[in-house]
């Protein structure tokens, strides 16, 4: 368990990080020298305050550390709140980074072809299950949802599936292969997440780190 004395933030990494160093800066966050250390293989590390640690994870695990009470603070992508729905977490910051959407995606032979309001059923090729399930059930369609964690773009080429829902930021990689954007489910960004329990048991910490991120965006 967490020291009760340490504040652990939970980041994620890749690009979402490199966007978050300079509003970590600005909110009075330094890492030590390891943190940005490609050959370092630690996933924990602390910063210039020692009263606060940081961890880095995958994206999709920053909220479940938050959530269960592992890391009282972190930045997930929107997607990955609505994906979960933790009861446990709370989202105060929209971050402004990390900035695209979630969308239905399909080949074009077939957007061109299929009358979407005689769907009754469609099998989908996503990271985000829960998303889809409930997105196409608010239209009456039942998702049946394959689970695969990259490459989406190819379950419909072989056959796997006929649509995808992924990520889309500049749509090159749909159009690379063969996809057209059909419906933007969400647009996402970064936002601070908290856990619950930690803002009623250590309110003036947690609140204060809140302000601290929120100064440091005013100050972007």
């Amino acid at each position: 368990m967490v020291s009760e004395d340490k504040i652990v933030i939970a980041l994620p990494k890749g690009r979402i990080l490199e966007e978050a160093m300079p509003l970590l800066a600005r909110a009075g966050i330094r890492p030590e020298p390891a943190f940005t250390d490609k050959k370092s293989r630690a996933l924990r590390f602390h910063t210039d305050d020692p009263r606060v640690d940081l961890i880095r994870v995958r994206s999709f695990d920053v909220a479940t550390f938050v959530a269960f009470g592992a890391a009282q603070l972190g930045i997930a992508g929107s997607d990955v709140i609505m994906e979960f729905n933790y009861s446990e977490l709370y989202a105060p910051l929209d971050l402004r980074i990390g900035g695209c959407r979630l969308s239905v995606a399909a080949p074009e032979q077939l957007v061109r072809d299929e009358d979407p309001s005689t769907w009754s059923h469609v099998r989908v090729a996503t990271k985000y299950p829960e998303i889809t399930r409930r997105h196409f059930a608010a239209r009456g369609v039942q998702a049946e949802c394959i689970k695969l964690n990259g490459a989406m773009e190819l379950a419909p080429q072989l056959g796997l599936c006929r649509r995808i829902v992924d990520l889309v930021s500049s749509g090159a990689t749909l159009k690379a292969n063969g996809l057209v954007e059909v419906e933007v489910i969400a647009d996402i960004s970064s936002r601070l997440i908290v856990n619950r329990p930690a803002l009623k048991t250590r309110p003036d910490e947690i609140n204060r780190w809140i302000d601290r991120f929120r100064e440091a965006l005013d100050a972007s």
